[in-house]
């Protein structure tokens, strides 16, 4: 419940945020016209991907598009990737699957229908993680399918990828009756399953959508908006929190920051594959 009463915290404040833009910008156009602002993150130089920046053209996120490219802002690695997956879970992903199935390690199981693995490619080099699987979840058995999945699949759009080309899961592989927040113990029981797969996966980064999801992956009690616009690391490997996809149904006008944060998921995954080429 705290949880929850923390990401209502933080959708009031970015409304405000918004609110106090538009009076600011009412006497040079429309805000859904204005150039989006760049995280604040230290700033960095201006990558050849980043000035190569399109204006997106989809339903739910045209309009927040800027013609002026976000600065993207990437630390260095503290640490050198590691991958070492555990030795006590199944090493290869359709193994873990069927672990994962017939888990019976909290109480999820008696009131799920179906465990919700993953979706997308084994190799990914870009990986979402999402907080749990919610009613259509559950019901098929893949992650983000429902409304929630579908502005999704336009936002992996929107940074010019598949989502047959990304990895998709979820912290929790059960759904949480009446899609509540996932408990502290509901996490702990799954995170073993959530390091394994990306153990196995190797991405070269990550997408926190979400509270639940950024808190769960980073082990951190810190709020949305106090890590938004920030690239942290886990294992070595790049990770970037945004809004979940449910979270910008229900506020629209936090799209804007959402697409902010995609623009530098796209600009450093660029940077990661350019640099892969290279060497």
């Amino acid at each position: 419940m705290e949880e929850v009463r923390g990401e209502l915290r933080d959708i009031v404040r970015e409304a405000r945020v918004m609110l106090t833009r538009a009076r600011e910008l009412g006497a040079r156009g429309p805000v859904a016209r204005s150039p989006a602002p760049a995280p604040a993150v230290q700033p960095a130089p201006v990558t050849e991907s980043s000035r190569s920046a399109r204006t997106l053209a989809l339903p739910g996120f045209e309009e927040f598009a800027s013609n002026r490219p976000a600065v993207p802002s990437f630390a260095p690695d503290p640490v050198a990737i590691t991958f070492e997956p555990r030795a006590d879970l199944p090493l290869t992903l359709p193994e873990l699957a069927s672990a994962v199935a017939s888990c019976r390690q909290c109480g999820l199981c008696e009131t799920r229908t179906q465990t919700v693995f993953a979706d997308g490619s084994p190799t990914a080099r870009l990986v979402f993680v999402g907080e749990a699987p919610g009613r259509d979840e559950d019901a098929q058995g893949l992650p983000f399918v429902g409304r929630a999945g579908q502005l999704l699949n336009k936002m992996i759009a929107a940074i010019d990828l598949k989502r047959e080309e990304v990895y998709i899961c979820n912290v929790l592989k059960c759904r949480p009756p009446e899609n509540r927040v996932p408990a502290p113990e509901e996490v702990e029981r799954c995170r073993p399953y959530l390091e394994q797969q990306i153990s196995l996966v190797k991405p070269v980064l990550i997408c926190a959508l979400g509270l639940s999801a950024a808190q769960a992956l980073l082990q951190t009690k810190a709020t949305m908006s106090s890590m938004r616009g920030k690239t942290f690391f886990y294992r070595g490997v790049p990770v970037i929190p945004t809004y979940h996809p449910a979270a910008l149904l229900r506020n629209p006008g936090l799209k804007r920051e959402a697409w902010i944060d995609l623009q530098r998921v796209r600009d450093l995954l660029r940077e990661r594959n350019e640099s892969a080429v290279a060497s």
